[in-house]
């Protein structure tokens, strides 16, 4: 951030302070506040929450907030939208789709989720099979969604389906936002090793969604996609966080309060705190490349960096907990939760066991950093040509 764009900002956040308090002001108020004086994704251009600045001035500004003591947990419990929606609008959707959509998106007044994944379509999601036909002035959708996050609250869907089965499967694809309280929308829970069914199964039924709710031209569906996944390993790891932060903070509170004296132990931890902030530094590199629209690679080596050291961390703090670390408090209960908690050692290393799996595999991010980044050779792809069709399928 220049010394120009800091007292830009910095004015600004003064400027929002003065008008809304942040300690006494609710948090709904304040955030639309923060959105209409383009403190929301800083980023973005003048009239859609932002300033027209980079995505690195960000943080600065969300630090401020905490230390202000105002909450950003907005950004946590509408994460798919604030942190993959509103980058699909901002680069696909038209300016009355943005109107609509991403102030009450940060606001949390209406909760997003995304659906893609599908029983016969996960690292392979060009191969998706749901279908939606046009009908007049509106698109009518039948088939079935799998591990949505949070389908359960939301009031807004990412949706991409198929709508030319005669084009090669990744040309033949468009994308919506759905309203999920439509009728013919049937969520169903998945209970997770957690206890908790934070994500869903959903079918459609004969829905129908108006066209002025599809997101770019037709067929431009897995363009629009990628956009949503690029920005997904971005929000995964991508974030730049305070130094000695998050889950690597919690785990030196274990070790502290534990009084291990046990070198190797010990040496562990160390390894590990090296190991964040690394990838810390090397996630602020990246965000200081990164502009408005589709991020690079970057959030792909930062997802797969991170998502290793989630699990190494968690398993290490249970470590550190010893029997108590086999314990789950509270009791192992099925519930279904509004918002992400992974504040509890024990769920939070249960819940990090997905992390190399949501977001795009850790073997496809390995595909994506060899092909993109290093230049190597494609995997070869035989039914990339071939009408949807005509794919063979289990």
């Amino acid at each position: 951030m220049t010394d120009t764009d800091y007292r830009r900002v910095d004015d600004v956040v003064d400027e929002l302070f003065a008008r809304h308090p942040p300690q006494s002001t609710e948090p709904e108020e304040f955030w639309g506040a923060q959105y209409d004086l383009g403190l929301a994704w800083v980023w973005h251009e003048e009239g859609f929450g932002g300033l027209g600045l980079s995505r690195k001035d960000q943080p600065h500004i969300n630090w401020r907030i905490e230390e202000a003591g105002g909450s950003t947990e907005n950004r946590l419990s509408n994460l798919l939208g604030i942190a993959m929606g509103a980058g699909v609008l901002t680069t696909h959707g038209t300016d009355a789709q943005k109107q609509r959509w991403l102030r009450p998106m940060f606001t949390n007044q209406e909760i997003w989720c995304q659906m893609f994944s599908e029983p016969g379509a996960g690292s392979d999601l060009a191969g998706l099979s749901m279908r939606a036909e046009p009908d007049g002035d509106e698109w009518v959708v039948n088939g079935q969604k799998v591990w949505t996050t949070l389908a359960h609250v939301s009031k807004w869907g990412m949706l991409v389906t198929r709508t030319d089965p005669e084009s090669p499967k990744h040309r033949g694809l468009t994308y919506f936002v759905v309203d999920m309280e439509a009728n013919g929308i049937d969520v169903r829970p998945l209970y997770q090793i957690t206890g908790e069914a934070e994500f869903s199964e959903v079918f459609f039924n004969d829905v129908r969604i108006p066209d002025e709710n599809r997101i770019d031209s037709v067929g431009s569906g897995w363009r629009v996609s990628l956009t949503t996944l690029m920005n997904e390993r971005v929000a995964i790891g991508g974030n730049t966080v305070p130094r000695g932060s998050g889950r690597i903070a919690k785990a030196v509170d274990v070790w502290k309060r534990s009084g291990s004296a046990d070198p190797l132990l010990r040496d562990e931890l160390i390894h590990l705190w090296a190991e964040v902030e690394a990838a810390r530094l090397t996630s602020a590199r990246a965000n200081e490349l990164a502009s408005a629209g589709v991020p690079g690679p970057e959030g792909s080596i930062g997802k797969l960096a991170w998502a290793d050291l989630n699990k190494k961390i968690t398993s290490f703090t249970l470590d550190v907990m010893g029997l108590e670390g086999t314990l789950y408090p509270g009791g192992y209960q099925l519930t279904r939760p509004t918002s992400f908690d992974t504040s509890m050692p024990q769920k939070a290393f249960l819940r990090t066991r997905a992390n190399s799996i949501e977001g795009g595999t850790s073997e496809i991010m390995m595909n994506i950093l060899g092909e993109r980044v290093l230049g190597l050779p494609g995997e070869p792809r035989v039914d990339k040509e071939l009408p949807w069709k005509d794919v063979p399928r289990g």
